[in-house]
């Protein structure tokens, strides 16, 4: 059995054993159970799971943090008279190479407010990407590939 369905299933016996259906009693035995199987981890051969899950966690925090912030430039620009918008599209040279790791990218973007995944070039190395709010094309760049690029192909390469 793969240690995450494992971990989830520890979680859910521990939420059944205290007799709440509470999301945050879940989350305590997801970390509780995720402990346990790192103290039994020599028992496991060639397990990413350590490794894979803070990646994702660390993926996940991220996004929802540009979530939060993309949320709140698009609100500001649409409830202020003069518009603060300066839209453009730019093309961002992909490190991803699977058809998994290029879709997890570009819908990553286009669920952000203010970003949408317009196009992918014929030979899948360039995204282009329409920005809201473009101030520097260079800058937009750094930060699609250092910001969510590089956290998604942490996850997928892990």
């Amino acid at each position: 059995m793969p240690l995450f369905i494992l971990n989830i299933s520890f979680a859910a016996v521990f939420t059944l054993l205290t007799g709440s259906g509470r999301i945050g009693i879940f989350l305590f035995g997801f970390v509780l159970g995720y402990g346990i199987l790192w103290l039994s981890s020599p028992l496991y051969k060639d397990t990413r799971y350590f490794k894979k899950l803070p990646k994702t966690l660390n993926l996940i925090t991220y996004f929802l943090k540009e979530l939060f912030v993309s949320n709140l430039r698009v609100l500001w620009d649409v409830i202020t008279p003069g518009h603060i918008s300066r839209p453009g599209i730019i093309g961002v040279p992909l490190d991803a190479e699977t058809d998994l790791e290029i879709f997890l990218v570009a819908n990553l973007i286009s669920l952000t407010p203010g970003s949408l995944s317009v196009d992918l070039s014929e030979d899948k190395k360039t995204l282009f990407v329409h920005i809201m709010f473009l101030e520097n094309a260079t800058a937009a760049r750094t930060d699609i590939k250092n910001g969510l690029e590089k956290r998604v192909l942490e996850v997928m390469r892990s």
